[in-house]
């Protein structure tokens, strides 16, 4: 069985090992940067994005997207959400099983990444892997578990069997849309508690800031389409949970900069990476309106970064609304 991952970045590069060290043969790579392919495939290590991994010397790198999916029973995407549909343009013609691994909520449409795959590859078996996963650890085959989701029960399996392992368990939900909700919504919760960090506030305000967040996520997911229950499990309050505490984390160090005071502009000018919750933040803004809903944590992250509102006014405004029941 051919395995592709599209996206040679630190999650793609990550998944592609752990479907490697499970014994899945062929495995071919592909990046839009065919000057990064030849150097991680000369070195064996993707030292840009994941620092210190050796990979294996027997995988292909492949920088022509229809050469790379050609032959492939499943495909990963890998690649970031601003770029999803621009790459998913080119699988038209694909109809074997594409599984998403990238969190984030197109702007324009509001769609899932598994929405704009149905509308691009409109033949494909389409799936989505998510949880509290860290690239460098996955790599690393520190332990952890997550969920991959799709409509399909037998498609959902397939991703189990090729992942699953003692360190990387994987579990399956026919709840794709709540399993991609969370996982992007988390990671403006993330910023949010990064902020938190930059501020020197304590794990009180984090532990609180994390409850309240996640009754946005289910609220706003709920109203997408999503099962509430699907927000307790990993792709909710697992991936969220990892995703506000980890020094690793993207989005919750972008919001930790943002607490100690440095421009936005600056830190993503200064990027190599991408903080995800960045363009899921407008996204969500934008959901939340659409479907008349409440996301008071959501919509100040939205002001912080889109309206240039200051970190104590965004902060004001948000423990001093009028108390109310819980819900």
């Amino acid at each position: 069985m051919k395995l592709t991952v599209l996206g040679a970045g630190a999650w793609g590069t990550a998944l592609a090992l752990v479907l490697h060290r499970n014994g899945r043969r062929p495995i071919a790579l592909w990046g839009h940067s065919a000057e990064h392919l030849d150097d991680v495939r000369r070195a064996a290590r993707n030292e840009r994005y994941l620092p210190g991994i050796e990979l294996s010397r027997d995988w292909s790198y492949e920088p022509n997207l229809a050469r790379a999916v050609e032959g492939a029973e499943v495909v990963v995407m890998a690649v970031p959400s601003k770029a999803l549909r621009e790459v998913a343009t080119g699988l038209g013609g694909y109809s074997g099983i594409l599984l998403s691994v990238t969190k984030g909520i197109e702007h324009d449409t509001g769609l899932t990444m598994c929405g704009v795959l149905r509308e691009c590859a409109p033949r494909a078996r389409i799936a989505a892997l998510s949880g509290p996963s860290l690239a460098l650890e996955v790599a690393k085959r520190i332990p952890t578990a997550v969920v991959a989701a799709s409509q399909d029960a037998a498609v959902a399996q397939t991703a189990q069997a090729l992942f699953h392992s003692p360190t990387f368990r994987v579990y399956t939900s026919a709840d794709t849309k709540g399993v991609e909700m969370g996982g992007a919504l988390k990671n403006v919760v993330a910023i949010a508690a990064g902020v938190c960090d930059g501020l020197r506030f304590g794990d009180n305000t984090k532990a609180s800031l994390l409850t309240r967040g996640i009754v946005e996520i289910r609220r706003l997911g709920v109203q997408c389409g999503a099962q509430p229950e699907t927000f307790a499990g990993l792709s909710g309050l697992g991936d969220l949970t990892v995703t506000c505490f980890s020094k690793l984390s993207r989005n919750r160090g972008l919001g930790e900069r943002l607490g100690r005071g440095e421009k936005l502009a600056d830190i993503l000018a200064g990027s190599v990476t991408v903080a995800e919750g960045y363009p899921t933040a407008r996204s969500a803004w934008q959901l939340a309106r659409r479907h008349n809903v409440s996301t008071p944590i959501l919509d100040e992250v939205y002001s912080l970064l889109y309206e240039g509102k200051d970190v104590a006014m965004a902060l004001q405004d948000l423990v001093g609304r009028e108390s109310k029941a819980e819900d």
